[in-house]
């Protein structure tokens, strides 16, 4: 009967620091004399120190002018005499602006868009976009009206949505030619 069971290949694994028998024990117990290591397990990112060689310490400084600017995209600036084109009592959205070609539709795709008050005003225009005070007063005083953002926040998102379609739309025509 034993001798019909199966041999075991496998060695039991070394149990260290369980004395001399054990064949890694007894003294050091395989971890060399002195040192860190051989005292306790070291941190995997530890590199001599806290602060003076480690990681943070050799990244580069962020200098120059442009330190204290927000990383975010800024803004893009439609200001007043670009509106002039378009016909009177007309709602300015991002839409309106793409298709009369005051802004491209990658720049409407990043969304944010501000109407600022360079230059003169002689049409009424309904406003759905952000605006500067000094726009939305030349804007008022040609009768027209500015249209609060928080309203059209939803609106504006729909006009993305269609505008990321059209191009998409655009993009496959021209693959298909």
């Amino acid at each position: 009967m034993l001798e019909k069971l199966p041999k075991t290949v496998e060695k039991s694994k070394k149990r260290v620091g369980r004395g001399h028998g054990s064949g890694k024990g007894a003294h050091t117990s395989g971890r060399g004399q002195k040192g860190q290591k051989s005292r306790g397990s070291v941190g995997l990112m530890f590199e001599g120190t806290k602060m003076r060689k480690s990681l943070i310490k050799r990244m580069p400084f962020l200098r120059g002018k442009g330190k204290f600017k927000s990383l975010g995209a800024k803004a893009i600036i439609v200001n007043l005499k670009f509106l002039e084109i378009l016909p009177a009592n007309t709602e300015i959205t991002l839409n309106k602006l793409v298709k009369m070609n005051i802004i491209t539709s990658d720049q409407a795709k990043l969304g944010k868009i501000k109407i600022l008050g360079d230059g003169e005003v002689t049409k009424a225009f309904i406003v759905k976009l952000p605006i500067s005070k000094k726009a939305a007063g030349k804007i008022k005083k040609a009768g027209g009206k500015v249209l609060e953002t928080e309203k059209f926040k939803a609106e504006e998102k729909v006009e993305k949505k269609e505008i990321a379609k059209e191009i998409k739309v655009k993009k496959t025509k021209k693959s298909s030619k």
